[in-house]
C-alpha cells in the first residue's frame, strides 16, 4: 500500500491495495455489464468517502471467466499472483488481495471454493444460493449477499399457501443444488396440503433439444396446475422463449420463475404477453447515483451496446454493490481495531494488511454496516446477508409495454406474521381467469360440513368430499377429518358447527302435554262430581246397597289416580321422579283394594243370607276397611323399601335419540319397580276372579258384573301397556304410562259408577226399598229355580245312565 494520500483518483495506478475479483462469462450478457459497472461504482463511492477507510484507496481486478473450469482457475491465479492488466488501470504489481467477489453459479461457486480455500481468502458471492454453503463449519471462508435457497423455497411456498394453490408442477435443472432445493420445495408444498402433479428436469450442462422442449410443453399443456420454473436462476429468460411458451400452451395457467425476463421495446410492439408470471428475485433497490454514474461514465462499449438502450434489467448490481461495501466495512473495522483511529498510517497498519485473508474473516462474520444508500445491513453467523426476496409480476400494459411490478416481499428475518406480504391490488391477472385470483386444485375445496376422502391410487390432493356423520362437524374448508361434538352438543343441519342438544321431556306447554293434562283434570272433575252425587244421595238404597264407605274410598282414590298422572308431566326432578311411581303405586293399590273389598262384600252378603250361614260375622264395614288398609299397607311397605334402597332419580339420556338430551326418571331399582307393578296386577287379578265368579249372584244392584268389566278393562290396559312401554322412546314412554293410568282409572270409574249414576239421576223410581226387595226376591227365585232345574236335569241324566248300564 502506498502512504496516505489526499489524491484518491481511481484512474491513477492503484496503491498497495486490497483487491477483489469478479467473473464474467465468455460471450456477451447484459447483466454482467451492469455487474461490472456496479463493482466500479461501489469502489469509487467508497474511495470518495472520507469516513470509511480514510487514507486507504481500494483497487480492483476484473477478470472474465470461461465456461471451462481451467480458464477460471488460471484467471484467479493471475489475480493472486499480481500479473494482470485491466484497461485504464495499471495492475502489474503484487498487491494484497483482500477478498474474491464472484458471480459464479451454484456448482461453479462450490468448485471454486474447494480449489482456493487453502489460501483462506474470503469468497463473497453475489449470485450463488447454494444451501449447503451456508454451513460455517464446512465453508468458513464463504460469504454471500443473496439469501440461500432455503429461503427461496420458503418464499415460493408462502405464495402458494397464500393463494391456496395446491396443484403444482415443477420444472428444474438436474444439477445437485437445484434437485436438493426442489426436494425442499416439495416437502414445503406437501406440508401445506399441496401436491405435485409431476416434476420434469432439464439437463443443466447440455443444450435443450427440440424434442425435449416439446416433451415439457406437452406436459404443461395437459396440466391444470401452477407451473414452477426452478432453473436459469443466475440469468434471464429470453423474451422469444416466453412468447413461444405462450403460443404453445393453453391459457388459464400461472408460472412462477426464479429468473427475470428480458424487456425489449422494439420486440414488444408486436406481441401481447399474458399476465401470468410471478418472479422471485433477491431483494434489490434502485440506486439513483448508480444510474447517474452510468450516464456520466459513457464507456465506448456501453455507448454501442444494444442492450444499454433498451434493457431495463440491471442484473445483480445491487448485490454486487453490497458485497463491495461489506468487504470495505470489514476492512475498516479490522484496521480501526488495531490502530484505534484512521488518521495516521503506521507500520502496524501495514502489518495488519499483510495478514488480511486470515484476520478479515473475524470481521465479516456478524458484520453490521451501512451501505451507500443509508440502509442498515448485517451478515449473519452463517456469512449470509440478512435479506429477502421481491415478488415481481410481469405486466403487459395497454400501450403495449412491459414492466415489472413489485407485488410482494418475503423477509425470513422479520418477525413471524410479518415475513410475507402481498399486495393483491397491484397484481394484474390474465383476462382468461374466471376467478381472480385463480384456483389450482386437483379437486374442488371441501366446504365446512364435509371432509376429504382420498381417491385410491391418487395423490392426497385428489379426493372426494363426503358429509360429516351426525354428531360430527368440520368448520373449515378441506378438513381431513370431522370433529366429534362434545357430549352435551350436537351437529347442526349443515354439519359445520356444534350446537347445544335439544332438551326433551313431556312438558305442560306442548300439545301432547296439554291434551293429557286436560283429560286428567276433566276426569278428576267427573269423579269429584260423582262423589258429590253419592254423598248427596247417601241415604238411598242404591248407594247403601254395596257399602257406601267403600264407594267413597274408591272415588277418592280414583281422583288421586287422575291427579297423579300430572306428576308425570313437566321437567323431571329427583323429587318428582320419586313421587311419580310411589304416588301411582299407592293410590292404585287403594283403588284396587277397595274394588277387592267390594267384590268380597258382594260374595259374603249373598252367602250370609242363607239359613245357618256362619259368614254373617264377616259382614260390616270393619272387614272391608281391614281389607283396604292391609292391602294398601303392603304396597306402602314396598314403596318405602324401594326409596331406602335405590330410589328413582332424574338423569340425562343422551343416547336414546340422536341429537336430543332426554330428561328422564331412572327407576333406580328395576326389581322394586316390577314388584310394585306386579302387586297391582295381583290385586287386579284376585278382584277379577272373585268378581267373575259372583257376577250372576241374585242381588239387586249386584256390582260383581260391573267390577268384572272394570277389571277386564284394567287388566287389558296394563297388559297392552307392557309392549308399548318397552318399544317407546323419550317422552312417549311417559305419555304411554299416563295413558295407561287414565284408561284404567276411567275403566274403573265408568264400569262401576256410571250405571249407578244413571239410576240415581235418570231412573230414581228404581232407587227405593220396595223395588229393591221385589227385584231381589224375583232374582233369588229365578236363581233358585235355575239351580233346581239344573239339579233335576242332572238327576234325570244319572237315572237314564244307570238304566242303560243295567240293560247292558
Amino acid at each position: 500500500m502506498r502512504p496516505p494520500s489526499t489524491d484518491r483518483s481511481a484512474m491513477d495506478p492503484p496503491p498497495p491495495s486490497t483487491e477483489s475479483k469478479i467473473s464474467k462469462e465468455r460471450g456477451y450478457y447484459p447483466q454482467n455489464t451492469y455487474n461490472v459497472l456496479a463493482f466500479v461504482f461501489a469502489v469509487e463511492e467508497i474511495n470518495n468517502n472520507s469516513v470509511l477507510l480514510p487514507n486507504i484507496t481500494l483497487g480492483l481486478h476484473v477478470e472474465e471467466s470461461s465456461r471451462y473450469t481451467r480458464k477460471t482457475i488460471e484467471s484467479a491465479l493471475e489475480i493472486l499472483a499480481g500479473q494482470h492488466t485491466v484497461v485504464n488501470f495499471k495492475c502489474n504489481s503484487s498487491h494484497i488481495v483482500a477478498a474474491i467477489i464472484e458471480g459464479f453459479a451454484d456448482e461453479e461457486s462450490y468448485l471454486f471454493y474447494n480449489m482456493f480455500q487453502i489460501y483462506h481468502y474470503p469468497q463473497v458471492s453475489y449470485i450463488s444460493q447454494n444451501l449447503d454453503m451456508s454451513d460455517p463449519v464446512q465453508y468458513p471462508y464463504f460469504y454471500r449477499t443473496v439469501p440461500n435457497e432455503l429461503h427461496l423455497c420458503a418464499a415460493i411456498g408462502k405464495l402458494l399457501k397464500y393463494f391456496d394453490w395446491k396443484w403444482v408442477s415443477i420444472f428444474s435443472a438436474d444439477d445437485e443444488s437445484s434437485m436438493r432445493a426442489v426436494q425442499m420445495l416439495k416437502e414445503r408444498i406437501e406440508q401445506n396440503g399441496g401436491c405435485i402433479e409431476f416434476h420434469e428436469t432439464f439437463p443443466h450442462q447440455t443444450r435443450l433439444t427440440y424434442l425435449l422442449l416439446e416433451k415439457y410443453h406437452r406436459a404443461i399443456k395437459q396440466s391444470s396446475t401452477v407451473n414452477i420454473y426452478y432453473f436459469n436462476k443466475n440469468s434471464v429468460f429470453s423474451l422469444d422463449y416466453i412468447l413461444y411458451l405462450q403460443i404453445q400452451l393453453k391459457s388459464g395457467q400461472v408460472f412462477i420463475t426464479i429468473a427475470e425476463i428480458e424487456i425489449i421495446k422494439n420486440i414488444q410492439k408486436h406481441v401481447e404477453i399474458s399476465n401470468k408470471l410471478f418472479i422471485f428475485k433477491p431483494y434489490k433497490k434502485v440506486m439513483p447515483n448508480f444510474l447517474k454514474f452510468i450516464r456520466e461514465m459513457k464507456p465506448i462499449w456501453l455507448a454501442k451496446d444494444y442492450w444499454a438502450k433498451d434493457c431495463a434489467y440491471f442484473g445483480n448490481s445491487y448485490s454486487v454493490y453490497n458485497a463491495v461495501y461489506a468487504v470495505a466495512h470489514a476492512l475498516h473495522d479490522m484496521i480501526m481495531s488495531v490502530s484505534g483511529n484512521g488518521t495516521s498510517w503506521t507500520r502496524k497498519n501495514r502489518e495488519v494488511l499483510d495478514s488480511l485473508p486470515w484476520k478479515l474473516h473475524h470481521y465479516l462474520r456478524n458484520l453490521r454496516f451501512t451501505n451507500g444508500l443509508g440502509e442498515e445491513m448485517y451478515m449473519d453467523e452463517n456469512g449470509d446477508l440478512a435479506t429477502g426476496y421481491n415478488i415481481l409480476n410481469l405486466i403487459f400494459l395497454p400501450n403495449q409495454t412491459l414492466k415489472y411490478e413489485v407485488v410482494g416481499h418475503y423477509n425470513p428475518h422479520a418477525p413471524p406474521g410479518q415475513d410475507f406480504t402481498i399486495d393483491e391490488k397491484a397484481i394484474v391477472w390474465e383476462s382468461s381467469f374466471i376467478q381472480q385470483p385463480p384456483q389450482f386444485r386437483c379437486s374442488p375445496s371441501c366446504q365446512p360440513g364435509y371432509r376429504k376422502l382420498t381417491r385410491e391410487g391418487k395423490p392426497v390432493c385428489c379426493y372426494e368430499c363426503i358429509p360429516c356423520a351426525e354428531g360430527e362437524v368440520s368448520n373449515q374448508t378441506d378438513m381431513d377429518t370431522c370433529t366429534t361434538c362434545p357430549e352435551y352438543q350436537w351437529s347442526n343441519q349443515k354439519r359445520d358447527a356444534c350446537i347445544p342438544k335439544v332438551i326433551n321431556f313431556l312438558s305442560f306447554e306442548e300439545p301432547l302435554g296439554i291434551i293429557l293434562t286436560s283429560i286428567s283434570i276433566f276426569f278428576f272433575l267427573i269423579t269429584a262430581a260423582i262423589l258429590g252425587i253419592f254423598i248427596y244421595y247417601r241415604d238411598t238404597p242404591i248407594v247403601k246397597a254395596n257399602n257406601r264407605q267403600l264407594s267413597y274410598i274408591l272415588l277418592i282414590s280414583l281422583m288421586l289416580c287422575f291427579l297423579c298422572s300430572l306428576v308425570f308431566i313437566g321437567h323431571p326432578e329427583d323429587v318428582t321422579c320419586i313421587l311419580r311411581q310411589t304416588t301411582f303405586g299407592i293410590t292404585f293399590s287403594i283403588a284396587l283394594s277397595s274394588v277387592l273389598a267390594k267384590t268380597f262384600t258382594v260374595v259374603i252378603a249373598f252367602q250370609a243370607t242363607k239359613p245357618g250361614s256362619k259368614l254373617q260375622k264377616w259382614m260390616g264395614a270393619r272387614v272391608s276397611n281391614y281389607i283396604v288398609l292391609s292391602c294398601s299397607l303392603i304396597q306402602i311397605v314396598l314403596c318405602l323399601a324401594w326409596l331406602f334402597t335405590a330410589p328413582p332419580f332424574a338423569y340425562l339420556n343422551m343416547r336414546s335419540e340422536i341429537g336430543i338430551i332426554l330428561i328422564e326418571c331412572n327407576e333406580g331399582s328395576v326389581i322394586a319397580f316390577y314388584c310394585i307393578m306386579g302387586y297391582l296386577g295381583f290385586l287386579a287379578g284376585i278382584s277379577l276372579i272373585i268378581a267373575f265368579l259372583a257376577r250372576n249372584l241374585p242381588d239387586s244392584f249386584n256390582e260383581a258384573k260391573y267390577i268384572t268389566f272394570s277389571m277386564l278393562v284394567f287388566c287389558s290396559t296394563w297388559i297392552s301397556f307392557i309392549p308399548t312401554y318397552l318399544s317407546s322412546k323419550g317422552k312417549y314412554i311417559v305419555a304411554v304410562e299416563i295413558f295407561a293410568i287414565l284408561a284404567s282409572s276411567t275403566g274403573l270409574l265408568g264400569c262401576i259408577f256410571f250405571p249407578k249414576c244413571y239410576i240415581i239421576l235418570l231412573r230414581p223410581e228404581r232407587n227405593n226399598k220396595k223395588d229393591l226387595r221385589k227385584e231381589t226376591f224375583q232374582r233369588r227365585k229365578n236363581y233358585t229355580l235355575s239351580v233346581l232345574v239344573i239339579n233335576e236335569d242332572s238327576q234325570n241324566d244319572d237315572s237314564e245312565e244307570e238304566k242303560e248300564n243295567a240293560d247292558k
